[in-house]
């Protein structure tokens, strides 16, 4: 375990991490001083004054994706649950410095245990839904020539350069834990460069990370401070992620140069919907009240996912206005996040505050009035705005669709029809996410129609889900965080969908055997091998792709189907009923059941004692082809396809491709059979 940082006394210019080492610009050039947001004591100080940038990201091009190239997904997800572990070990000196930016300790939540469990996630995912390998296949095959000698697929590689993550300062551990978890996923070495407000728990979090040991060469760097030539630098095969302003994106995304990947995650007006069915005294009143509340505060409403318009039925205007006006006399109290029986902390600088207040006089000159709350500030070193509500009597007025006031404001818009709601939720532009309380499916489904092209993700509240929904404002790694038009029009998250941002997607063609070469994954049509050997009888470590099983045959009586179907109770026509089944367009009269066949495959190719394999734990893709009647035979090849050894247990999975084929060759049935297998 590294020096635990001392939040009180980190006075000195915040360091970056390049090139494996730790560095600090010389004493004496301008540095930007950074101070408690509650008290207004200064923290440390920060600039890049003489940063090598370029040789920054060119050691990331060369010494980081080297040793990331080394490992297969599973081994980068594993280290990913290290990661993981070792934040956890030491997230008490991260909640400590969270406070100082304004934090409490329900934010520091959010940010700190919620980057945390992005990695958790990232690590899970990766060994469940990738191979243990280096390519990842897309798709299904597609056969391009009659014979099958000519193949296509879509494969997915890493791309060749840095993941350049540029992060916002509300969230300053799981704003940057997004971006690189994705990225160290795929294989591509990242290039933190976080707020500068915040930017000391981001350089917490990274040393944390560095002191555990685990990180592979070159795969992480951290910049404090500025980076003006960054965009200069880049070059092809690089990917930018950006979180921040739309106003910063748009401006960025032009200075983007050719080939380099450009994604956005900005501020969006976000919507919440109260449906007309949700009248006050309703569950879905309740919750929605509850969960505006919470989005107007957690983290001093600076979320790029905060509700910014309350869109609520006209009858249910004031209402509404009285029911947030008192839970938040009854739950908020703002004050310095270390006090006792704070809930919610001052803005991340006075500069923001500044900001934000002037917004809501933008917002007020464009048509709104404040409901609730106060522009007025008492605290002079503090960063503190109370919550503020405005209404807007115009739905169409154009500030209220435009500004963004980053902080604890919200405005209150009403409507009379869905087609009304609808508009006002597109008047954003495009939005992270709208959430919607209702009850009434049929209204969720019209708003969902409508909405829908506008967001990135829609909530439905209702009181089914209301005590199990993760909420309005909280991105989940496994869905899509971004949103269209002014959102960004980018994905951070979104599952495997993020790792693959930062891969190329690439059509193969080939023959069988160059395929299954490239992607590891057997193809029919290229080699197979029996070598006298059952390969249920061999180890991991001794089967490879291509093993094969060819089974003897077994004819198919009439006793037979009937048995099956009186003993399994599926007594289907087409199995009973020799006139009915043939006037069937599908069947020459009756047929064997599908699942027959495939039980009699199992019997023909398993070997029944015990040894390498453990377990068949399931099938996929299961097709049906041809019918067999009575007196067909049947019979099996079954290959081994893809071989994924699991990195921390004694067995691997083995997906293998099955075949039954009748007694004039023809295709049956087509499916995977999966097992676990021993690796020894």
């Amino acid at each position: 375990m590294g020096d635990t940082v001392n939040p009180a006394t980190a006075t000195d210019i915040l360091p970056s991490y390049l090139r494996g080492e730790w560095w600090t610009p010389a004493p004496g050039g301008d540095a930007t001083v950074i101070r408690d947001a509650s008290t207004g004591e200064e923290i440390t100080r920060v600039s890049s004054e003489g940063l090598d940038l370029a040789g920054a990201l060119e050691y990331a091009r060369t010494a980081g994706q080297a040793s990331l190239g080394k490992l297969t997904f599973h081994q980068r997800a594993l280290l990913l649950k290290q990661f993981a572990l070792a934040l956890t070990e030491r997230k008490d000196e991260l909640y400590a410095l969270s406070a100082r930016t304004g934090a409490t300790k329900a934010d520091s939540w959010v940010d700190i245990d919620g980057g945390i469990g992005v990695l958790f996630a990232y690590s899970g995912k990766g060994r469940r839904e990738l191979p243990n390998a280096q390519v990842y296949v897309d798709g299904p095959v597609e056969s391009l020539s009659k014979d099958g000698s000519f193949l296509g697929r879509h494969v997915y590689t890493r791309l060749p350069g840095v993941a350049v993550q540029i992060n916002a300062f509300n969230f300053p551990v799981w704003g940057p834990l997004e971006k690189f978890a994705p990225a160290f996923l795929a294989g591509v070495p990242s290039l933190i460069k976080p707020a500068t407000p915040t930017g000391y728990v981001t350089e917490a979090m990274v040393r944390i990370l560095v002191d555990s040991g685990l990180l592979p060469e070159g795969s992480l760097q951290l910049v404090s401070g500025s980076v003006p030539t960054l965009f200069e630098e880049l070059r092809r095969g690089d990917v930018v992620g950006f979180t921040g302003s739309a106003s910063t994106a748009a401006s960025l995304r032009e200075r983007t140069p050719s080939g380099v990947r450009f994604t956005a995650e900005t501020d969006s007006i976000n919507a919440s919907v109260l449906g007309p069915d949700a009248v006050h005294g309703t569950p879905e009143f309740d919750a929605y009240v509850r969960q505006l509340v919470v989005e107007m505060t957690s983290k001093a409403g600076q979320k790029c996912t905060a509700i910014r318009r309350a869109v609520v039925p006209t009858a249910q205007a004031d209402a509404v206005i009285d029911a947030v006006r008192a839970r938040i006399e009854e739950k908020v109290v703002v004050g310095d996040p270390r006090d006792e029986g704070v809930t919610m902390g001052p803005l991340v600088s006075r500069e923001q505050r500044e900001e934000v207040l002037r917004q809501v006089r933008t917002l007020v000159d464009g048509g709104g009035r404040v409901v609730i709350g106060s522009t007025e500030t008492t605290e002079p070193d503090g960063a503190f705005v109370a919550p503020v509500m405005l209404r807007f009597d115009d739905a169409h007025a154009e500030a209220v669709h435009t500004v963004e006031a980053f902080g604890p404001v919200s405005s209150l818009l009403t409507y009379d029809t869905v087609s009304e709601a609808s508009d006002i939720v597109a008047r954003g532009g495009g939005s992270l996410v709208t959430s919607v309380a209702t009850h009434d499916a049929a209204f969720a489904a019209q708003i969902m129609a409508g909405v829908a092209a506008w967001n990135g993700r829609v909530l439905f509240l209702d009181r089914d889900d209301a005590r199990s929904s993760t909420g309005h404002g909280s991105p989940m790694p496994g869905l899509v965080h971004g949103g269209p038009g002014r959102a960004g029009g980018g994905e951070e998250l979104g599952g495997i969908r993020a790792v693959l941002h930062h891969m190329q997607r690439t059509a193969v063609q080939g023959s069988p055997e160059m395929l299954t070469a490239i992607t590891g994954v057997w193809h029919a049509g290229s080699a197979a091998r029996e070598d006298g050997v059952h390969p249920f009888r061999k180890p991991l470590a001794q089967l490879r792709i291509g093993d094969r099983i060819a089974s003897a045959s077994r004819e198919v009586t009439l006793d037979d189907i009937e048995t099956f179907a009186h003993f399994t109770g599926d007594t289907f026509y087409a199995h009973m009923d020799e006139e009915a089944a043939a006037a069937n367009p599908f069947f020459p009269g009756r047929v064997a059941h599908g699942y027959l066949l495939v039980s009699w495959a199992a019997g023909l190719f398993v070997d029944p004692d015990p040894g390498p394999v453990l377990a068949n734990y399931g099938l996929e893709d299961l097709r049906f082809v041809t019918p067999v009647s009575p007196g067909d035979s049947i019979r099996v090849e079954l290959t081994a396809k893809q071989i994924t050894p699991r990195e921390t247990d004694e067995y691997g999975e083995v997906r293998w491709d099955a075949v039954i084929r009748n007694q004039d060759d023809a295709t049956v049935a087509t499916y995977d059979v999966l097992t676990l297998v021993a690796k020894e």
